[in-house]
C-alpha cells in the first residue's frame, strides 16, 4: 500500500519562551521541521502532510518550496485533534506514518522499521530512559503486550516509575486509524484530545500494537525548551565531528566545531578550533583552516590555507591560495590558483587571476583582476557612486601602489604601474607608470601654531 506521512507541527512550544514557532528553531543551521521533512522524504512517501497552527504563516513561508500539503489546525485541542485535521485528506487504504515536527534526529531507517511494523494493526516508537519525566509511559500487560499510553499528568505513582516511554511516532492503516481516533475523548487533566489514547483504544479493540524500540535516546529526543535544543545541538555536532575524524580530517578539538549544513573534506584536511561551517562547504585535499574562521557556502581547492579570524561567504577559492588572517571574502568572490588575500583585505563580487596578491588593508569590489597583479596596502576600488555599482578592470602584470584609489568604471591596462597615493579615474595606458596626486610643496616660512 502507498505510504503517506503526516507531520504534526502545530505546537506552541510554551517552554521555548519565544515568539518563533517551535518547529522553526534551528538545529545545525536548519529549522527543526526541515530535519523531520528530510527524513520523511527519504521514505519516498506518496505524499507528506504538515499540520501547522501557531505561527502558521511563518512556518509555511519558511518551507514555501517544500513538496508538502499544508493542513491548518485553527483551534489547537491536542495532538489527537491535530491528526484529525489531516486524516480526511489521506486515502483510506494508505499506510500512514505520523511524525512529530520537533524530533529532528530520527533516522530514515528507524521510520521505515516503524512503518513496516504496523501490518494490519498499530506500531509505535518507544525508548527507555532512567528518568522519563514529562513523557507518556508505555503500559504493558502481564504478557508484555502494549495496552495503552498514559501521560505523566494522568499517571499513577506506579505508572510514573515505568522507564519505557512513547516517542510520539506511530504507524497504521488510514481507515482503522481514523476509526480509533474518532473514539478519543478529552476527559483528562489537559482537556485535550490525546493522540496517545489511540493506542489504548486500538488494543482494546483487539488490534495488535507493536512497539519498535529505539536504543539511541538522542534519535527520539524532542525539543521542548532552549536547554533541550542546546543539548541536541551539541549531540549533532559531536556526531559530525566523529564523522569527520573517521574520514581522516584532523580536528584540533572535536568539541569546538560547528557544522551548520554540509561539510565535505578531501584527504589531509586540518581544522583548528572554533570554526563554523554553514550551508554547503567543500574543502579539497590538504586544506588548512585556522582558528575562529566562518565559512558559508564556500569551496576551497587543494592546498589552500585560511588563516585565523577570516570570514568567507558564497566564494570560490582556487588551489594553493593563502587567505587571512582577518580577511573577508564576500559573495561573488572568486580566486584563481595561488592568490594571496592578506590581513584586513575585503573582496566582494570580484575575480582575481592566478598569482595575484592583496596582502594588506585593501578593498576590492566589483572588479576583474588579472594574473600576477600586486595590490598595495590601502588600495580601494571605488565601485559605488551613490546610485549604481561600477566595475574596475585590472589587467595582467599590474602593480598598484599603496593607498591608491581606483574610481570605477576604470581599466588599468596590462603592465601598468600606479604610483602610491594616486587617485585613478581614467583608463591607463599599458606598460607605463601613472601618477595622479597633488604636487608636494614645502613652505619654509610656515610656523606651527602656539597656545595662547
Amino acid at each position: 500500500m502507498p505510504l503517506e506521512v503526516i507531520v504534526l507541527a502545530a505546537g506552541l512550544g510554551k517552554r521555548m519562551r519565544s515568539d518563533t514557532p517551535k518547529v522553526l528553531h534551528r538545529l545545525a543551521g536548519r529549522p527543526l521541521l526541515a530535519h523531520v521533512l528530510e527524513a520523511a522524504r527519504s521514505l519516498k512517501a506518496r505524499r507528506t502532510l504538515v499540520v501547522y497552527g501557531h505561527g502558521g504563516e511563518a512556518v509555511r513561508s519558511a518551507f514555501n518550496r517544500a513538496p508538502v500539503r499544508w493542513v491548518e489546525q485553527a483551534e489547537r485541542l491536542g495532538t489527537g485533534h491535530a491528526l484529525a485535521q489531516a486524516l480526511p485528506q489521506v486515502a483510506p487504504g494508505s499506510d500512514v506514518l505520523v511524525l512529530s515536527g520537533d524530533v529532528p534526529l530520527a533516522r530514515a531507517q528507524t521510520l521505515r522499521r516503524l512503518a513496516d511494523a504496523a501490518g494490519k494493526g498499530l506500531a509505535i516508537l518507544t525508548s527507555e530512559r532512567s528518568e522519563p519525566t514529562g513523557y507518556g509511559r508505555v503500559v504493558r500487560d502481564a504478557r508484555g503486550r502494549v495496552r495503552r499510553i498514559v501521560e505523566e499528568k494522568d499517571a499513577s505513582a506506579k505508572e510514573r516509575r515505568i522507564r519505557e516511554w512513547y516517542c510520539g511516532f506511530l504507524a497504521a492503516k488510514a481507515k482503522p486509524l481514523a476509526d480509533w481516533l474518532a473514539k478519543v475523548k478529552r476527559d483528562n487533566a489537559q482537556k485535550e484530545y490525546y493522540l496517545t489514547d489511540v493506542i489504548g483504544i486500538a488494543a482494546a479493540a483487539g488490534a495488535t500494537v507493536s512497539a519498535v524500540k529505539v536504543s539511541d535516546p538522542w534519535e527520539v529526543a524532542g525539543v521542548n525548551s532552549k536547554g533541550e535544543l542546546a543539548a541536541l545541538e551539541r549531540e549533532w555536532q559531536r556526531r559530525e565531528a566523529a564523522r569527520l575524524l573517521e574520514s581522516g580530517v584532523t580536528l584540533a578539538d572535536p568539541a569546538r566545531l560547528d557544522v551548520r549544513g554540509t561539510l565535505e573534506c578531501g584527504r589531509d584536511v586540518s581544522i583548528d578550533v572554533n570554526c563554523v561551517f554553514e550551508g554547503r562547504v567543500a574543502l579539497g585535499d590538504g586544506v588548512r583552516i585556522g582558528p575562529n574562521c566562518v565559512l558559508r557556502n564556500v569551496s576551497v581547492a587543494a592546498g589552500s590555507e585560511v588563516h585565523a579570524f577570516s570570514q568567507l561567504e558564497d566564494a570560490e577559492v582556487g588551489s594553493r591560495c593563502r587567505i587571512g588572517p582577518y580577511a573577508r571574502l564576500r559573495p561573488g568572490a572568486s580566486l584563481a590558483d595561488e592568490v594571496h588575500i592578506g590581513n584586513f583585505v575585503e573582496v566582494k563580487a570580484s575575480r582575481l587571476g592566478a598569482g595575484s596578491k592583496a596582502n594588506h588593508l585593501s578593498y576590492i569590489g566589483d572588479s576583474e583582476v588579472g594574473e600576477r597583479v600586486n595590490i598595495g596596502a590601502g588600495t580601494i576600488t571605488c565601485n559605488y557612486d551613490g546610485a549604481q555599482k561600477h566595475r574596475t578592470v585590472i589587467e595582467d602584470d599590474c602593480f598598484i601602489g599603496s593607498d591608491a584609489t581606483l574610481v570605477a568604471p576604470v581599466r588599468i591596462a596590462r603592465g601598468s604601474y600606479i604610483g602610491a597615493g594616486s587617485t585613478i579615474s581614467e583608463d591607463t595606458p599599458p606598460g607605463q607608470l601613472t601618477v595622479a596626486r597633488a604636487k608636494q610643496v614645502s613652505l619654509p616660512s610656515w610656523k606651527p601654531p602656539r597656545k595662547r
